[in-house]
């Protein structure tokens, strides 16, 4: 047989593909997925034009234009070009031979076209062996002095086509609400998140808040690929998708992820907001846009006056889990974090409760005779204990007090650290005993730099009363 030149034509040659095992679960949309992730690569791989994907009469066409194929590319195993490459999809280069047995296993007819080969499927006998079937490509020269490749596909169901490439990021109308340098962050459709790997769809995530397109893969999620390309379980992809959220700064990912976080009361929140990391970002932006109050269910129940002293003049109490509670605390106390930096827990509102106070001091000049009386009892106190400690600077009287964090009531006297003062509410003046036991107590508050309850509080406040004692005996 001779060409148009009347030079004879080479005969075909038959590449025994070699393919050991048939993804048997693979549907007609997985083939199809391979074959269009192909052409995707090497359109990143050549900076060449995008592919395009149409259809002839009965047969449908998948077109890139890149390099042009060869009969060489069927013998692949692990393609080091595109380990190397960041942005492209398929790894093994095993993905062809798979999708070719699966279209066999099918009964749809492939043929590929490129500069180099027509390559088309075929069974026959494996070489010496004439009783052994096998799948084997077909070989011939090229009939077409083109660009890329083409893959004509015929018997391929437009609905087949339609859900392969619903397989992919780039086909679907998807709107991509932040990107980052590990990924995109998608809106979901229909109330599920989609798991993509380079555009490429891995899984399913029916509680997960948005959808992801990963960009970044590390050694975990890169073990996890499977040649399949499908149910990559959570445990490959969650570090990657962390890092993706807590990178986002944008107004939508904020807006969504702050009102998510705000639902955990109602167990209402989506999967993402069950990771710590996840869940203090979340806090970060919501502190951003409104002023609020982080609480625990712990709190309102032991708290309450406090939790809705916190709830007014603005600000908005937000029921958050105990171990982010835990989170906040740990990251508002780094030495770097400046006030202005700090989250609002409810131990942080009690500080900043007790710094804003205004206390309303009274001058001894203004004293009743009993009140008087009284507060001269201090020197005598200071010298039945041994002297008045150094670091107590001044003793003062208000006539307001904050309120006790356990009782909520105005409290009797407090050891002010900062200011190196006792200050006693004018209340306890009119009662001697009363007052002589309040000064005692923050006297021992100041000597031994304890709170209230504390073994080393309990012991300088005994070593006081012994001191009286002896003297009084």
């Amino acid at each position: 047989m001779k060409n148009i030149f009347g030079f004879a034509k080479p005969s075909p040659k038959y590449f025994d593909l070699n393919i050991d095992k048939i993804l048997e679960n693979w549907e007609c949309k997985h083939a199809v997925r391979e074959i269009i992730a192909n052409a995707l690569d090497e359109q990143i791989l050549t900076n060449t034009q995008d592919i395009k994907i149409f259809k002839e009469q009965t047969t449908w066409i998948i077109k890139d234009f890149g390099r042009g194929l060869k009969p060489e590319h069927l013998t692949q195993d692990e393609n080091e070009e595109k380990l190397n490459t960041s942005g492209v999809i398929g790894k093994f280069g095993i993905g062809l031979k798979d999708a070719l047995a699966t279209f066999d296993r099918h009964n749809i007819k492939v043929t590929i076209y490129s500069k180099y080969a027509n390559i088309s499927i075929i069974r026959t006998a494996k070489n010496g062996f004439d009783e052994i079937i096998t799948l084997h490509a077909r070989v011939a020269p090229p009939t077409k002095d083109m660009i890329g490749t083409e893959f004509h596909i015929s018997g391929l169901s437009d609905a087949d086509m339609e859900s392969a490439q619903r397989l992919f990021l780039k086909f679907g109308d998807h709107q991509i609400l932040e990107s980052t340098s590990y990924g995109d962050v998608v809106k979901s459709k229909e109330n599920e998140g989609s798991i993509y790997i380079n555009g490429v769809l891995v899984a399913n995530e029916p509680n997960f808040l948005f959808s992801y397109n990963i960009k970044r893969i590390d050694s975990l999620l890169k073990k996890a690929l499977n040649r399949e390309r499908s149910n990559v379980g959570r445990t490959a992809y969650a570090s990657v998708i962390r890092k993706i959220l807590v990178n986002c700064e944008s107004d939508a990912i904020c807006e969504s992820l702050s009102n998510d976080l705000a639902n955990f009361s109602s167990g209402l929140n989506h999967d993402e907001l069950k990771w710590i990391d996840v869940q203090e970002h979340a806090a970060k932006l919501l502190a951003r846009k409104e002023t609020v109050v982080f609480v625990t269910t712990n709190e309102i129940q032991e708290k309450t006056d406090l939790v809705n002293e916190a709830g007014i003049n603005d600000r908005k109490v937000i029921v958050i889990p105990q171990n982010l509670s835990k989170k906040i605390e740990e990251t508002n106390n780094l030495p770097e974090n400046s006030n202005d930096n700090k989250l609002t827990t409810l131990s942080e509102f009690i500080k900043q409760r007790s710094n804003n106070f205004e206390y309303q001091y009274v001058d001894v000049s203004t004293f009743s005779q009993v009140e008087s009386e009284n507060f001269k009892l201090i020197d005598h106190v200071f010298r039945l204990i041994g002297g008045k400690p150094s670091h107590i600077e001044s003793i003062r009287v208000s006539e307001k007090m904050q309120k006790d964090t356990v009782t909520f009531m105005e409290c009797d006297g407090l050891w002010n650290t900062e200011n190196k003062s006792i200050i006693l509410h004018r209340r306890i003046l009119k009662d001697k005993n009363r007052f002589l036991g309040v000064l005692l107590h923050e006297i021992a508050h100041a000597k031994s730099g304890y709170s209230d309850t504390t073994r080393g509080f309990e012991r300088e406040l005994t070593n006081m009363l012994g001191l009286i004692t002896s003297q009084l005996i």
